[in-house]
């Protein structure tokens, strides 16, 4: 059993709501990717918020592509 299949999805998902959108209007993480992809994610701190909210979002997606593959059918062979 992998790290990924460890943590409950209800966890993940009330991380995903919480930590993941907070401040609330607008998500914070919208703000920093906004700035990410007009290049003005300049400050250290921008980073690591960056990184702070965006974990969740990156444990959701890292499990629901293992949940996503582990349900995959066999190939030939």
């Amino acid at each position: 059993m992998s790290l990924l299949d460890k943590v409950p999805w209800s966890i993940v998902v009330i991380l995903c709501l919480t930590l993941g959108l907070a401040p609330f209007s607008p998500p914070h993480i919208w703000e920093k990717l906004q700035m990410l992809f007009r290049g003005q994610l300049v400050k250290p701190i921008d980073w690591f918020d960056l990184l702070f909210h965006g974990v969740p979002w990156l444990l959701l997606i890292a499990k629901a592509i293992a949940a996503a593959v582990g349900r995959a059918p066999a190939g030939p062979g």
